[in-house]
C-alpha cells in the first residue's frame, strides 16, 4: 500500500488548480498535463482502453475476471484543485504525530493545532501528510486519484480476487462547478459509480446540497460628497443594505449539518456600481425555492426603495441533491456501507455540505455516492491527510470491486 503515499506525493506537484475565469475545459492547461502523465500510468499498470479526451477527461478499464454477469461499476475522482488557496510549489511534509502542535512553518509561524482542529488527537501515533503552510497539499482530490489507481493495480496483480468490469474516470474542473459538463455517462458504461471525494476516514455520502448562485449588480449615482445630498445613490451602501437584509444566523460560519445558507463569497464596487456573488445552499427542495425566492424579495424591495434598475439579479441553479436519484437504488450505499465494516473502518454517513461530480452524474444517469479520501481541512493551508486513512481508502475501493463481483 506505499504505492498510494508515493503516488499522491508526485501527484500534488502539479499545480492543477482550476479558473473560473477561462473558458476552456480544462481551465488550467496543467491540469491536462497531469491528464496525459496519469493516462500513460494507467496504461503501464495493465488498464485497458485508457483514453484521454481533448477536454482533459480520462477513462479506463479493468476487464472482469469472473464468469458471471454483475453490474459494472465505475470509480471517480477529479484532477484539479481549488482556486481559493496556492496550489504551485506545494511541499508536502511527512509528519508521525505524537500530540500537540504541528509547526507547519517556522518561518512564517503557521501552526497546525488540536485547539484549533481537535480532531487531530484521533490520529496521534499516525503518520500524516502535511502542507508546509504556505499552499493547500492537493489531496482533494489527488488523494483520490492515488486510492483509485493503487487499488486498481492491486487488483491486476491479485487475480484470485474476484471482481466484475470496473470502469475509472478523472476529471477535470470540479472545484468550480464544471467536472460533469462533459462527462460521457454513455461512454463510461458504468451502472453506478463511486466518486472517491470525500473527507475522514468512513465517510460515505449519498445527500449533497440543493445549489445555485446569485450574481448581483448594483447600480449607483456617483456625485461629488459636497453636493451629493439628495442626488448621490451610492451602490456600496445598497450592497451593505442588501447583506443585512438576509439572515445573518444563517450564513456558513452559523450552520451546520442539515442547515442551509446564504453565503456572500464576494463583494467589489464603488460608488457608482457594486457587484455581489452569492451561493445558496439548501437540503429540502422546497427550503430551496424559498431561499431563492428570498432574495428575490429582498432585490425587489431594494429596487422599490431605490428605482427600478438599480439591482440587477441573475440567479441560477447549479446542481441538486442527489438524495432523489440514490434512493431508488439504495443498495449502492449498502455496497458501500458493507465494504468499509470488512475493511474494518466505522462507516460514518452524513450529508455533503458541498456538491461533487456525483450531485450531478446522479441526475445524468450514472448514481453516484461518494466515499472518503481521508482528508482534512481541504482548500487550505491547514490540509492534511493521515497516510492510514489512504490505505484504508485503498482497500475500501477494491472490497466495493469484491463484492459487486459477489453480485451484492
Amino acid at each position: 500500500m506505499e504505492k498510494v503515499v508515493e503516488r499522491f506525493l508526485r501527484y500534488v506537484k502539479y499545480d492543477t488548480k482550476a479558473d473560473e475565469a477561462s473558458a476552456t475545459c480544462p481551465s488550467s492547461a496543467s491540469q491536462m498535463m497531469l491528464a496525459k502523465d496519469l493516462a500513460k500510468e494507467m496504461e503501464e499498470i495493465g488498464l485497458k482502453e485508457v483514453s484521454l479526451d481533448e477536454n482533459g477527461y480520462i477513462m479506463a478499464t479493468l476487464p472482469s475476471n469472473i464468469d458471471q454477469d454483475v453490474p459494472v461499476v465505475g470509480f471517480i475522482a477529479h484532477m484539479d484543485t481549488s482556486p481559493d488557496m496556492a496550489g504551485a510549489d506545494v511541499k508536502p511534509q511527512l509528519v508521525k504525530y505524537e500530540g500537540g502542535d504541528i509547526v507547519l512553518n517556522e518561518k512564517e509561524n503557521i501552526i497546525l493545532s488540536p485547539r484549533d482542529f481537535p480532531e487531530l488527537e484521533e490520529y496521534v501515533g499516525r503518520t500524516l501528510i502535511t502542507t508546509d503552510g504556505t499552499t493547500l497539499l492537493g489531496a482533494d482530490n489527488k488523494a483520490g486519484i492515488a486510492e483509485i489507481i493503487t487499488a486498481m493495480e492491486y487488483l491486476i496483480q491479485h487475480p484470485e480476487i474476484p471482481h466484475g468490469t470496473i470502469k475509472v474516470g478523472f476529471t477535470p474542473d470540479e472545484e468550480i462547478g464544471r467536472g460533469a459538463d462533459r462527462f460521457d455517462v454513455e461512454k463510461f458504461g458504468a451502472s453506478f459509480a463511486y466518486t472517491v471525494d470525500g473527507g475522514p476516514i468512513g465517510e460515505l455520502e449519498y445527500e449533497n446540497f440543493n445549489a445555485a448562485g446569485a450574481k448581483i449588480t448594483i447600480h449607483g449615482r456617483n456625485v461629488h460628497p459636497g453636493s451629493a445630498k439628495n442626488k448621490m445613490k451610492n451602490s456600496t451602501l445598497i450592497g451593505a443594505e442588501l447583506a443585512g437584509m438576509l439572515p445573518l444566523n444563517e450564513t456558513p460560519s452559523h450552520t451546520e449539518g442539515y442547515e442551509g445558507f446564504y453565503h456572500l463569497n464576494s463583494i467589489e464596487g464603488n460608488v457608482e456600481e457594486t457587484k455581489m456573488n452569492y451561493i445558496i445552499r439548501e437540503f429540502d427542495k422546497n427550503k430551496f425555492q424559498e431561499r431563492k425566492a428570498a432574495v428575490q424579495s429582498v432585490v425587489d424591495a431594494l429596487n422599490e426603495k431605490y428605482g427600478d434598475g438599480t439591482v440587477v439579479l441573475e440567479m441560477k441553479d447549479q446542481y441538486y441533491n442527489m438524495k432523489e436519484k440514490i434512493d431508488e437504488v439504495k443498495h449502492v450505499v449498502e455496497i458501500a456501507h458493507q465494504a468499509m465494516e470488512e475493511v474494518d473502518v466505522k462507516p460514518v454517513i452524513v450529508p455533503i455540505r458541498g456538491g461533487t461530480d456525483g450531485a450531478r452524474l446522479s441526475y445524468m444517469g450514472l448514481p453516484t455516492p461518494n466515499i472518503f479520501t481521508g482528508g482534512h481541512n481541504y482548500h487550505g493551508r491547514y490540509e492534511y491527510i493521515p497516510i492510514f486513512s489512504m490505505e484504508k481508502a485503498v482497500e475500501v475501493v477494491v472490497k466495493i470491486a469484491e463484492l459487486c463481483a459477489k453480485g451484492q
